[in-house]
């Protein structure tokens, strides 16, 4: 039997382990760490010098030091030490330093469409630019009301 939940990898309780408030107390930090998960940034390549307790970053490529290797993973910092998550696919946080969404999609972290009014353009059938924020592509179209 797998010793982890499939999806957030959180450890089980053996029946027979001793000190099982480590295994548990390690399951509530990940949780902690991972539900709701907003993130400070997603840009830094080393850990910053006076992070804050729950404070919680997306490692970038590259990333040196104590990140070295744990590009893309979620690094939170919890009891004065670094806990690293590998992200499954469509963990989805928000970016504190950008204002946006991200989600883990075939192995990297994308922006995601809010999809929440107002915005800035739309796009249907095709993509929309500065110029044309509002584009459609299609063989047949009405548009209706006042435009201002």
């Amino acid at each position: 039997m797998d010793q982890t939940t499939t999806n957030l990898k959180l450890p089980y309780i053996a029946p027979s382990q001793a000190q099982k408030h480590v295994t548990h107390n390690e399951a509530i930090r990940a949780l902690d760490a991972l539900v709701q998960l907003s993130i400070v940034s997603r840009k830094l390549k080393n850990a910053p010098q006076e992070p804050l307790e729950g404070d919680r970053y997306i490692v970038a490529s590259e990333a040196v030091m104590s990140w070295a290797g744990k590009t893309d993973q979620i690094a939170a910092w919890q009891d004065d030490a670094w806990a690293f998550f590998q992200p499954q696919e469509g963990w989805h946080a928000w970016v504190a330093e950008e204002q946006t969404f991200v989600v883990f999609d075939r192995n990297s972290w994308r922006m995601i469409a809010s999809g929440t009014n107002p915005v800035d353009s739309v796009g249907i059938n095709t993509v929309a630019d500065e110029n044309n924020r509002l584009a459609l592509k299609s063989p047949a179209a009405l548009l209706a009301g006042a435009i201002s």
